[in-house]
């Protein structure tokens, strides 16, 4: 690996080589090591996008970036809820390897509690650090969601030079939380605390006491643009979380009013939890317009400072659409798509995603793959893209030469999940089969099995019909996995 002293001359040195190695007289002019952003949504569903089928929600920027870039029809993240799918994220880690396979908090819901969720060990190398020992400057903005205050797996102790958002998934319920991180310091943002979990008797009590002075969405663009500014004259990576479009439903309000009153024939009064909202539908679009707003700002910048050739940007989401709390209706929306499962599910709609990819001159415009990737692939792709070795735990395949249009990329055999959560599940996809297993807390042993060519909804359990199939995804299940003490699964541990 790199050493950090004398960083940037190595890395130019090393991407010299790898412009020379991946082909032709564009790679060889290339001017700069490329910068990274990843881009990630919060709950936003396979469907959500126009580049996707939406037909409700405006998404401009994100269409556009699908037009300048690659769009993936069969990305996956790494688990159906937030704090493991990060975790795959940054490790490398497949679901059933990852440190993270559920969300476990470190507090409860009051001002005073602890902040943070289980932390991930300091031990592991995660994608930041692997892009630091490149040379490259590292920030993220947004959500965390994998250590607390002071915790190991704090951010800055996992190879960013700077954070700014939320340490906590707890907090990120509000959009007007008292403070923000900056790194390990608080930053008061002059909101007074209220509870992101409500309900009201009737429209009378009124929704301006859900509201603050700082809306916590645009501090964290302001301080994603800036760390850009910052470092747009040498190799950075970014990664942007964003919280967006997670509830509780607090957009602002002028997005909302871009939105048909006829929508909306009642408010939500919080009867399914977080917080009350006049025009719930009209809100969940705002959300999602918000974040499509803030992904446009990042674009504008780098195209303003002359960086799309340089730059590599990745949009995607954290996982499925949420499961119609907090005043959502991803029926009204057809949020997943053609998908079945939301949020907490490893069947498709809690699990793949959208993911699109821009950089200028390198990605073809216009394109979509239906190459098969999920989260753990990234730590990969970077490694490859900065000429270091991955760590020898990865578990991800690059999809560099997928972006560079390169013949028969390599491809994964299978992909296999393992989640803790909502009593238990795993899954795995080989070619086009799905195999899927839940209730395993309660003992259940019974595999379904789909084939997605044909049935992409999962209406149709064919597992009787195919048992050499179920006997392969049963094989899996129990051999490709490592045991956790901290997300146990009692029929494998």
């Amino acid at each position: 690996m790199l050493l950090v002293s004398g960083r940037r001359f190595l890395l130019l040195a090393v991407w010299c080589l790898v412009c020379v190695g991946t082909g032709g007289a564009d790679a060889q002019e290339a001017r700069r090591p490329p910068n990274v952003i990843f881009i990630m949504a919060d709950d936003l569903g396979y469907g959500e996008l126009g580049c996707y089928g939406q037909e409700k929600i405006r998404t401009p920027n994100l269409d556009a970036l699908a037009e300048q870039g690659m769009r993936f029809t069969d990305a996956y993240s790494g688990a159906p809820v937030c704090a493991p799918a990060r975790c795959v994220l940054m490790t490398g880690q497949h679901p059933a390897n990852a440190q993270v396979r559920g969300n476990k908090e470190g507090g409860g819901w009051g001002p005073d509690e602890p902040e943070g969720q289980w932390p991930i060990a300091d031990a592991i190398l995660t994608v930041a650090e692997l892009m630091r020992a490149a040379g490259y400057a590292t920030g993220a903005m947004g959500k965390w969601g994998l250590g607390g205050p002071g915790s190991e797996g704090h951010p800055c102790f996992q190879g960013f030079d700077s954070f700014y958002g939320y340490l906590c998934q707890r907090v990120a319920h509000n959009f007007y939380p008292t403070h923000l991180w900056d790194n390990h310091d608080v930053d008061i943002l002059g909101n007074d605390y209220f509870s992101a979990h409500q309900k009201i008797d009737s429209a009378d009590d009124g929704f301006a006491q859900f509201y603050g002075e700082t809306y916590a969405a645009d501090k964290m663009l302001e301080h994603a643009l800036a760390f850009i500014n910052d470092n747009h004259d040498a190799p950075f990576f970014l990664y942007l979380p964003f919280l967006e479009p997670h509830v509780a439903m607090q957009p602002p309000q002028e997005w909302v009013e871009r939105y048909p009153e006829a929508w909306d024939d009642a408010p939500y009064l919080g009867g399914r939890g977080y917080l009350p909202h006049p025009r719930p539908h009209a809100g969940y679009a705002a959300m999602i317009s918000d974040l499509d707003e803030h992904v446009g700002a990042v674009v504008a910048l780098i195209d303003e400072l002359g960086l799309g050739e340089d730059t590599l940007i990745v949009f995607t989401s954290d996982n499925g659409p949420t499961h119609d709390v907090g005043g959502v209706d991803t029926g009204f929306f057809n949020s997943a798509g053609p998908l079945r499962g939301r949020k907490g599910s490893v069947f498709e709609g809690g699990i793949r995603v959208p993911m699109i990819a821009r950089w200028t001159g390198r990605i073809a415009p216009g394109t979509t793959t239906d190459h098969l990737t999920c989260f753990q692939d990234l730590m990969a792709t970077l490694a490859d893209l900065t000429g270091l070795e991955a760590p020898a735990n990865c578990d991800g395949i690059s999809y560099l030469p997928v972006l560079l249009g390169e013949a028969n990329p390599r491809a994964h055999d299978y992909l296999v999940w393992e989640f803790y959560g909502y009593g238990g599940q795993k899954a795995v996809r080989i070619g086009d089969w799905k195999a899927v297993l839940r209730d395993i807390h309660k003992g259940n042993t019974e595999i379904l099995l789909f084939n997605l060519a044909e049935d992409l909804g999962e209406q149709h359990n064919v597992a009787a019909d195919h048992p050499e199939i179920v006997a392969q995804a049963r094989a899996i299940f129990e051999n490709d996995r490592t045991p956790s003490p901290n997300f146990p699964m009692s029929a494998y541990d």
